[in-house]
């Protein structure tokens, strides 16, 4: 089975890494703590969106691709729930 491609999330998660070095810099320089954390609730927000993505994927062509074969279909089922449950 093939993995599909989440090369087109790169430029949001490059744009993460920018927020985390931009919060890095905050605490070096002191700001005020609400400020910080709006920051960081916006990074959260921002995997959230990612990580919602890339769920979707993986449910629309793994989960479906395992249709195919019961055994390999409860595996993905179990998979999933683990990444949820964390």
């Amino acid at each position: 089975m093939s993995h599909p491609s989440h090369k087109e999330h790169l430029s949001s998660i490059k744009r993460i890494e920018g927020q985390i070095r931009g919060i890095a810099k905050m605490i070096e320089d002191e700001k005020y703590c609400i400020d910080i954390l709006n920051q960081i609730k916006a990074v959260r927000n921002s995997l959230t969106t990612v990580e919602g993505k890339i769920v979707k994927t993986h449910l629309k062509e793994c989960v479906k691709d395992a249709l195919k074969d019961k055994k390999n279909f409860d595996d993905k089922v179990e998979e999933v729930l683990k990444v949820i449950k964390r």
